[in-house]
């Protein structure tokens, strides 16, 4: 039976965002709504929207802007904002977009079907975007048990404590809560027995996991714990801050046989006098010192990072000093960003005299030297056999098969679906910019 009503969800930022996105999907599901492919045939659309930067802001509006003639033609069309931005704006988006419906926070996705119901019934506009106590907060963490995936995403731990002056998310997600380790390993277990073979855990700081007075194990504890779980053949994190990367955690890298050759590391600066502007809590030589742990500990780990250009009062010297510990780390790649200030945090407040014409050639400079590092590692995989954990179909069609390799790199390749969840040796034939090809290694 068809379901009655129809509705389109557009998910924006980072992993926490997609995991709400699937909870969203859930929950309307629930109440009998489908999901449809194109907005034009929705009853309901949503958008699940990021903040960390201003031009991800910038772009939700847009988007919200071309599905307003949806609504000149289809007054019943339900809009609606969820996630950082509407956490952000709060009610000021139902001032500011006269035709958006509802408005909910990162805290109250749950509240998403009852406010849904409101609108249909009494046409009334809805906005929820109070921060829910550590109680109540415990008992929403979102759950799945099945899958019908090879990978997927674990929450373990959300909010932030750091407070990095430029970061907007300790105000948008609210602050750090570790979710009970008996829920995640059950969780996990539970996906395992249902097929997925790699999990990542993910939180907005999974390194100080447990470290909130919550008596819960470590996260290197956590790891060790999914590591011993049966069907699991590997596991991943994210995100981590540098300042909270314990040696006990970086052990984890030579311990465990699942978990992935493969760290994304945070640095946004390579100078001391803009770390401590950023509010970091290390310096330049406890984040090398960190670095080269970790590459004893693993020889074969690869490391990607963030790095903010311009951040107010950088200088060319502070610059340079980004520049030569990229050099020193060879990140496998880098998310680079210009800077952008965000309502709320210290760093809006900052003096800022740089000239945008500045930034902007930075930027271009730490492109061109990233792509330079990037690509000796991709040209040094050329020819190189290396296990794949096959995913599903590629997008390249043509009869290809796709994984990703430990250190997260996909690679195409010609061979059957039913090696969907397993670990396949595959040869590199050609390597790219976003991907490798390679050819299946017969045993």
């Amino acid at each position: 039976m068809p379901m009655e009503k129809r509705f389109f969800l557009e998910t924006f930022g980072c992993q926490m965002n997609v995991v709400d996105s699937e909870r969203i999907v859930d929950l309307l599901q629930g109440i009998g709504y489908g999901q449809v492919a194109e907005p034009a045939d929705a009853d309901l659309i949503l958008l699940n929207t990021c903040a960390v930067r201003d031009k991800a802001e910038r772009k939700v509006y847009g988007h919200l802007g071309r599905y307003k003639p949806l609504k000149d033609e289809n007054p019943a069309l339900i809009l609606g904002i969820g996630g950082c931005v509407a956490q952000q704006e709060g009610e000021k988006l139902l001032t500011k977009l006269p035709y958006l419906d509802l408005v909910f926070g990162t805290h109250n996705v749950h509240k998403l079907p009852e406010m849904v119901r409101a609108v249909e019934n009494n046409r009334v506009r809805c906005h929820e975007t109070e921060f829910l106590d550590r109680e109540t907060r415990l008992q929403l963490f979102p759950t799945r048990t099945f899958a019908d995936t090879v990978t997927r995403f674990v929450t373990v731990m959300q909010g932030c404590d750091n407070f990095c002056s430029y970061c907007v998310v300790p105000h948008v997600r609210g602050r750090e809560i570790s979710r009970p380790s008996a829920e995640i390993l059950h969780e996990v277990r539970q996906l395992a027995a249902s097929g997925v073979r790699e999990v990542t855990l993910i939180g907005q700081n999974v390194n100080s996991y447990g470290c909130k007075g919550e008596n819960e194990m470590s996260f290197a504890r956590l790891l060790a714990e999914v590591d011993g779980i049966e069907g699991i053949e590997r596991i991943r994190f994210t995100t981590s801050h540098p300042k909270d990367l314990s040696d006990e955690l970086i052990d984890c890298f030579g311990s465990l046989k699942k978990l992935c050759n493969h760290i994304h590391l945070p640095v946004q600066s390579g100078a001391d006098r803009i770390l401590n502007l950023m509010n970091r809590g290390y310096t330049r030589e406890q984040y090398l010192a960190k670095v080269l742990r970790l590459q004893t500990v693993c020889p074969d780990i690869r490391l990607t990072s963030d790095i903010i250009v311009g951040f107010p009062g950088e200088t060319e010297e502070d610059f340079a000093a980004t520049l030569s510990l990229m050099e020193q780390v060879r990140y496998a790649d880098v998310f680079s960003f210009i800077y952008s200030p965000r309502p709320g945090t210290a760093a809006a407040g900052l003096p800022d005299t740089l000239n945008p014409a500045v930034r902007q050639v930075r930027f271009d400079r730490l492109l061109t030297q990233q792509e330079e590092i990037s690509r000796s590692w991709r040209e040094a995989d050329q020819g190189r056999v290396f296990e794949v954990l096959v995913e599903g179909e590629s997008r390249q069609g043509n009869g290809q098969i796709f994984g990703r390799t430990t250190w997260n790199r996909i690679v195409n390749f010609e061979g059957d679906r039913s090696l969907a969840g397993s670990l396949v040796p595959v040869r590199i034939s050609r390597v790219y910019r976003n991907s490798h090809l390679g050819k299946l290694v017969e045993n």
